[in-house]
């Protein structure tokens, strides 16, 4: 009881809450009907074309006798929800209050059973209906030959009509229907039998064919507005389907009847697809063209009451009636879409101007435009259209170039309408105004809002400018939108996306695509520079000292000890890394400076960088490279036996490059074999380790391994591919 009281709070908040309204509906049922009233009003108002909601609303006031109150409910519910059991439920109501009330009662019911039938006798379901028809018609007394001969004519007729729509039991109907000719006359049963067999055949195999369509109905949905879900979706598809199975008329009946198929199927449609407007208008366009166009009126009425809030529906109903020749009836739509004219969108108001153009002429459309700008919700859209019209339509280029100079008064932050009025002179080929035109917005726009009258001005003097002009603006082009650096320096550089850009013309280029992918890989690449150094780099890769700023890694403590210099250079491996290929000696004060933009990181990460053979790369680029990326710091394992030999290695990397070598050469044998032991020791000690994820320590490692295999004359290490050293002997 909590849970169902909390989902019906919720179909305050959420009005199309199914799960709420269900449980409103079950909540109704346990109350008595005055109690009861109120709910389903409730849900009757958001959901009118439930069938099953007015059901159980008339079966509740049904079950305690309310007879007038049930009548009042049919009266509202039958016409819009076609639906088979609601309809079976009036006719037990019309049967239970008819039943005493002798011939009179009698002839109420058979009305209602044909207004029945006329109604929802084409539902693939409505097979029970007629044969509860024919029962009644069974059931009735006759007094006189008369009246047999009158009564089985009418079981007939109904017979003749129920075998050919196609029912879950026209198979049934058909049976029955032989039975009663050949009890009625054998020699007459043969003739009927043979004229509508063929009929019956027909509606046999369509009903096959409906079947399909009916089966992926789902008969219980409630009207909601889409929410794009996939079940709306597969039951949008399916009604669509369902629709142009009917209007293909595949009964080959007459024409009245596939008529009124084809509505009957729009009806039952819209019960479920009721905030769909497509359906509706769909529905409305459908009976006009037909030729029917009193009822495409009345569907779209019926859809402005159901959507009140559809500008399309608006606008189609006006089309509808204006196309007809009705101006005074589209007038009154149009006049409904501005409803108050403070609320009223700017689409509406230049809509209505265009009608009044069309039906009422040029005065009655300017005098509407006076009036409308004075409004707080009209845009420039509106002072764009009226002059676009009085230009094209009255041909007037003097009314309209008024327009849009006054529209400049308020609308001179507006990019769009700057350029609107640009291309109207443009037409006109009044190229200075058009000059003038730029020069004054351009004063007034912010840089952000003036990109793209920067573009068309560009644009403009490439048609009507000489060179001089062209470099002009486009010079000014880029001192009004050139990005800052991190100084805050302006950063106006020429790219050859200019030349490409100045010399297209239309869908050619003087490029190839490939050339065009290119520099725009390139513009990317020169733009993540900027972000990262404070000044470019020259072309001619000459640096002075302050310039571009390089890491002073003099000073980093290698994993082989504190202070301790990378063996074989005076100069550090990375230092040199860096630096290769730059004219020029980097004062070592200058390079400190890029380390305090580094993250601890990738400072570790530089410091461990090998001095390489070979090309280097630029520098600056491997700056950009490393300082986009996100780099682990390498986990050094201190006081191991790593670095015990690491610094033996060192140790004796030193001994070899000095005198004391050829001084004491013979007391190097029991050295030399000491060495070797270490070195042995820290080949294995390093084959021993896992291989590491990065690539540099891993490339480090298999040089390692490769020079174990090496004869004995002399063994060279490139160092731990934690620290880096280089470490070697030589006999």
């Amino acid at each position: 009881m909590a849970t169902e009281t909390a989902q019906t709070d919720s179909l305050s908040s959420d009005k199309y809450n199914v799960e709420a309204a269900e449980a409103l509906a079950r909540e109704a049922l346990r109350l008595p009907i005055s109690a009861a009233v109120p709910l389903y009003e409730r849900l009757l108002a958001t959901f009118p074309t439930s069938s099953k909601y007015w059901k159980q609303y008339v079966e509740a006031h049904m079950a305690v006798g309310n007879d007038e109150a049930a009548r009042l409910i049919f009266s509202r519910c039958l016409l819009i929800c076609l639906h088979v059991p609601l309809w079976r439920c009036y006719i037990y109501f019309i049967r239970k209050v008819n039943d005493k009330k002798g011939l009179e009662g009698q002839e109420e019911t058979k009305k209602a059973f044909e207004f029945m039938l006329n109604h929802v006798g084409t539902d693939i379901t409505s097979g029970p209906v007629w044969m509860e028809y024919i029962a009644y018609l069974k059931s009735l007394p006759t007094h006189t030959t008369q009246d047999e001969s009158q009564k089985m004519s009418a079981i007939r007729k109904t017979y003749q009509r129920a075998i050919v729509i196609p029912t879950h039991y026209v198979e049934q109907l058909w049976r029955d229907y032989e039975n009663f000719e050949n009890s009625v006359s054998r020699a007459l049963a043969k003739a009927l039998v043979a004229e509508y067999q063929p009929k019956y055949n027909s509606a046999r195999a369509v009903y096959r064919e409906c079947k399909k369509y009916a089966d992926e109905i789902d008969w219980n949905m409630l009207a909601i507005p889409s929410s794009g879900s996939y079940k709306e979706e597969n039951q949008w598809m399916t009604w669509k389907k369902f629709l142009n199975f009917e209007k293909s008329n595949p009964q080959r009946i007459d024409s009245a009847s596939a008529v009124k198929r084809i509505v009957f199927a729009y009806e039952q449609c819209l019960m479920y697809l009721y905030h769909y407007p497509e359906v509706w208008y769909e529905y409305a366009t459908w009976h006009a063209s037909n030729g029917s166009k009193d009822s495409a009126v009345k569907v779209f009425q019926r859809a402005l009451k159901a959507l009140p809030d559809s500008e399309m529906l608006k606008y189609a109903y006006a089309e509808l009636e204006e196309s007809h020749g009705a101006p005074q009836d589209a007038k009154r739509v149009y006049q409904s879409l501005i409803g108050d004219v403070m609320s009223a969108t700017a689409l509406s108001h230049i809509q209505f101007l265009r009608f009044l153009r069309r039906t009422e002429g040029a005065e009655a459309a300017r005098k509407y435009f006076l009036d409308a700008r004075k409004y707080p919700n009209c845009t420039y859209h509106v002072y764009v259209a009226y002059a676009m019209m009085a230009f094209c339509l009255d041909k007037d280029a003097k009314l309209a170039h008024n327009v849009f100079e006054a529209g400049l008064k308020c609308f001179m932050h507006e990019p769009k309408y700057i350029l609107e009025y640009a291309d109207f002179l443009g037409r006109l080929n009044d190229d200075r105004n058009i000059r003038a035109l730029f020069e004054r917005a351009l004063s007034s726009l912010p840089p952000n809002d003036s990109i793209e009258v920067w573009k068309r001005y560009s644009q403009f003097e490439q048609t009507y400018g000489d060179l001089a002009s062209i470099l002009k603006v486009e010079q000014r082009r880029k001192e009004a939108l050139s990005r800052a650096g991190e100084n805050g320096e302006l950063v106006m550089e020429n790219s050859l996306q200019d030349i490409a850009s100045r010399y297209t013309y239309m869908d050619l280029l003087p490029c190839s695509s490939k050339d065009l992918e290119n520099l725009a890989r390139q513009e990317r690449l020169s733009r993540n520079v900027h972000k990262i150094s404070e000044t470019p780099v020259p072309v001619n890769g000459t640096l002075s000292a302050g310039k571009v700023v390089y890491p002073d890694i003099s000073k980093v403590v290698t994993p082989g000890g504190a202070g301790q210099k990378l063996a074989g250079s005076t100069a550090s491996a990375p230092s040199k890394a860096l630096t290769n290929g730059v004219t020029g000696n980097i004062e070592a004060t200058s390079m400190s400076n890029i380390l305090k933009g580094l993250s601890p990181p990738l400072a570790a990460f530089v410091a461990s960088l090998p001095e390489v053979e070979g090309p280097a790369p630029d520098s600056d680029l491997v700056i950009s490279i490393c300082l986009q990326s996100n780099i682990p710091l390498p986990t050094v394992k201190h006081g191991g036996p790593q670095l015990a030999h690491s610094g033996q290695a060192s140790s004796s990397s030193n001994l070899s490059g000095s005198s004391k070598y050829k001084q004491a050469r013979s007391g190097q044998l029991g050295k030399r074999k000491d060495s070797r032991r270490q070195e042995d020791d820290e080949i294995s000690t390093l084959q021993s380790q896992p291989l590491p994820k990065d690539a540099f320590k891993i490339r480090q490692m298999q040089k390692v391994r490769a020079s174990s295999s090496r004869s004995g004359a002399g063994s060279v290490s490139y160092g731990s591919g934690l620290s880096g050293d280089l470490s070697g002997s030589s006999s």
